[in-house]
């Protein structure tokens, strides 16, 4: 299952998953969204099912995962990407932003893996893999809730992977840069996206394959002894710091 697999980073990784392999359920609010990614992928010759999901209603929660498990037999990889952007000012904002940020970006994470979790143990074996952002990881400026609520996901996988991995389910994070997406070309100024090309050592934005690429790699039985860590898919911002033109 990968949640917010309607568009963007997320149906990149769902069609990645397809062509690794797995049966994929697509499950976004948008259902429209998440039907056609579905279709998308069986006519590429792989098998796939969309749905609607809210991440923060334990209901829909609950029977997109009891979804996936009828209609493929078992549920052995959750992809937690569904999550909502933000960019204001810690000044400005209200508790109602807040609060709508944490509630998709951090509990919608965690009631997507606790349910997704509670169908892994029992046998013995599964892959989590969370998508939080570099905005966790740094403080940039503007991106208050945001950054929290993907801050919070990043400690959640460490809790969940000391928990779960006795049980044989492991559980990692991605922490995606400026991706090249949909949302990113239409919300990004040109003095946004030079700062962010400027800062990157490898000078330009992520594309959605590379970001897929990482998700495969952890899904995966190469990444079999890989738990509790935070993969930046940054172009090595995170790590470099800011870089200056000698």
């Amino acid at each position: 299952m990968v949640t917010g697999g309607a568009s963007g980073i997320g149906a990149a990784i769902c069609r990645r998953l397809a062509r690794d392999g797995l049966a994929v359920l697509a499950a976004d609010r948008d259902e429209v969204g998440a039907a056609t990614v579905a279709r998308t992928i069986e006519g590429e010759g792989g098998t796939a099912a969309g749905t609607r999901l809210d991440v923060t209603r334990p209901d829909e929660v609950e029977a997109a995962m009891a979804l996936a498990v009828e209609r493929f037999g078992s549920l052995d990889v959750l992809v937690a990407c569904a999550g909502r952007g933000q960019q204001k000012p810690m000044l400005d904002i209200t508790l109602e932003e807040w609060n709508a940020i944490l509630a998709v970006n951090l509990t919608g994470v965690f009631l997507c893996g606790q349910a997704a979790a509670a169908r892994m143990v029992p046998k013995g074996r599964g892959r989590i893999v969370n998508i939080a952002s570099m905005a966790g990881l740094r403080g940039i400026p503007g991106r208050c809730a945001y950054g929290a609520s993907k801050g919070g996901v990043i400690t959640l996988t460490k809790v969940m992977a000391a928990e779960l991995g006795p049980h044989g389910v492991t559980v990692n994070a991605i922490a995606p840069g400026p991706v090249d997406t949909p949302m990113t070309r239409e919300v990004h100024t040109d003095a946004t996206r030079a700062a962010y090309t400027a800062a990157a050592p490898l000078g330009r934005y992520g594309s959605l394959d590379e970001l897929a690429g990482a998700a495969s790699f952890l899904c995966s039985d190469d990444a079999a002894y890989v738990t509790g860590h935070v993969l930046a898919v940054d172009g090595g911002i995170t790590e470099s710091g800011p870089l200056f033109q000698l």
